[in-house]
């Protein structure tokens, strides 16, 4: 639908927002949809059933259904269901086609685009067909956009992943500072607990073991191309303890510091 003219969508009597009575229900017909019906949940609660597959409903459900389908629906008295339809057809041939269902949480520009498209033929407005095939494109294509989303917790983790990684970037960038978990934690904005999880599960080594390997590292770097002695090397990496340093550099590199040069 992303590449089909505006004019090609051709709005059918269907459409309306409706409040739907206590004892409201769909029922499935025999007879398939003949053409796409675009089905909006405003608030309330229910259950849809699309090609007999149920769908537990309510704010910012949406449904494209498509020629074929067969449906039916339910809701809870006590909660009816607030929704829009909409009916409509396109005379060309399409692709990209929105999937057939999704919850939207934000639901502020679909709601306002499907206000605007439904007040549009309520009032019968000066050039309604025209604006509202142009709506009906934007409807579209929010889906589309939708659908092609990450889930919500999918961002989140790359979110996380990105933050790990920068942190892990800062202290290799800064090997010399007095690096502590927790104010590293904080700069990620996570428990110093949860952030030592993440950070072993994503760098492959635990928070402490990266800092000492990050200065071990750079020292190797210093003592062999920067003309710096030992004592140097120690100060220059926080180290206030020469001999300790000396001893941390033979764990991790299997020589004294000494021996480098």
């Amino acid at each position: 639908m992303l590449h089909a003219s505006p004019s090609s969508f051709q709005i059918l009597p269907s459409l309306a927002k409706i409040v739907c009575e206590p004892g409201w229900k769909w029922q499935k017909r025999e007879k398939a949809l003949e053409n796409y019906d675009l089905f909006y949940v405003w608030s309330g609660e229910g259950t849809v059933i699309r090609n007999d597959e149920p769908f537990e409903v309510g704010k910012g459900s949406c449904f494209l259904f498509r020629p074929g389908d067969h449906t039916s629906a339910t809701h809870n008295p006590q909660k009816p269901l607030v929704l829009t339809y909409s009916h409509f057809r396109i005379n060309e041939p399409v692709s990209d086609i929105p999937q057939p269902y999704r919850r939207l949480t934000d639901t502020v520009d679909f709601e306002y685009m499907l206000s605007r498209y439904v007040r549009l033929f309520l009032v019968n407005t000066f050039a309604a067909q025209e604006e509202g095939q142009l709506i009906l494109k934007q409807l579209m294509i929010h889906l589309l956009r939708h659908d092609r989303e990450q889930p919500e917790e999918k961002k989140v983790s790359n979110q996380l992943t990105e933050v790990i990684h920068e942190i892990a970037n800062y202290v290799q960038q800064h090997p010399g500072k007095p690096h502590r978990v927790e104010d590293l934690a904080a700069r990620a904005g996570l428990s110093p607990r949860y952030f030592s999880i993440k950070f072993k599960e994503l760098i492959g080594t635990p928070v402490q073991s990266y800092i000492i390997r990050t200065r071990i590292e750079r020292a190797q770097h210093l003592l062999l191309h920067a003309g710096m002695n030992v004592t140097e090397v120690a100060d220059a990496l926080g180290y206030r303890d020469i001999f300790f340093f000396s001893r941390q550099f033979k764990q991790y590199t299997g020589k004294k510091p000494s021996e480098i040069r």
